[in-house]
């Protein structure tokens, strides 16, 4: 094995999905309308709910993270749920309802109408990612779901799918985090007018 040509080869794939996201326009759109549409929520003070698994919850924590705390620059927190944190919650919730229910019923709890769900699955057929969609419909929630290109399941029950091109894991992790950031910067910009040198934060 050749450290070095391994670290060079996940860098260039990396680099190799962004530019494909990069040049394909209805993705950057799919961003874009995901972006308004948190911003819209948060102006008519809904929060967003965030979920995934795994790798996948660890980011639905980062980009809650960066709502409620900050992101660019100081500004009030913004509502933002992880729905992938609380031990107490998901071990009830497995014991009691199955791990299928898991974000289904903190939708049901938590959700109000108006309020975003941001659901990430890297190949969208994450079974408690599909009920809580099914829970959005009926509490009235508008759905972001950030998954691989081909949608999977997630894709027909979602208000905007952004579908990263690739088929694997750790390439598709990779973009949806910096999904995130870019919509948190869109979301901290909008709402409250500063905009940021991003070479000099």
């Amino acid at each position: 094995m050749n450290i070095e040509e391994t670290i060079i080869t996940h860098i260039q794939d990396s680099i190799l999905v962004k530019e494909a996201v990069l040049s394909n326009h209805k993705v950057l759109k799919s961003i874009n309308d995901a972006a308004l549409m948190v911003v819209n929520a948060y102006k008519l003070n809904a929060k967003t709910l965030i979920a995934g698994n795994g790798g996948s919850a660890a980011d639905a924590q980062h980009i809650a993270g960066e709502f409620v705390s900050r992101f660019y620059f100081d500004r009030p927190g913004i509502p933002s749920i992880s729905l992938s944190t609380d031990t107490s919650i998901i071990t009830a919730i497995g014991n009691d309802y199955g791990f299928d229910k898991l974000f289904a019923r903190q939708v049901q709890a938590l959700g109000n109408e108006g309020d975003v769900f941001i659901g990430i699955t890297t190949s969208g057929n994450s079974e408690n990612i599909i009920q809580a969609l099914h829970s959005c419909k009926e509490q009235g929630l508008k759905s972001i779901i950030l998954t691989g290109e081909s949608g999977g399941k997630v894709s027909d029950l979602c208000d905007i799918c952004i579908k990263i091109p690739s088929k694997v894991t750790p390439r598709i992790q990779e973009v949806h985090i910096l999904v995130g950031h870019i919509i948190c910067c869109i979301v901290e910009e909008i709402l409250f007018g500063k905009a940021k040198d991003y070479a000099n934060p």
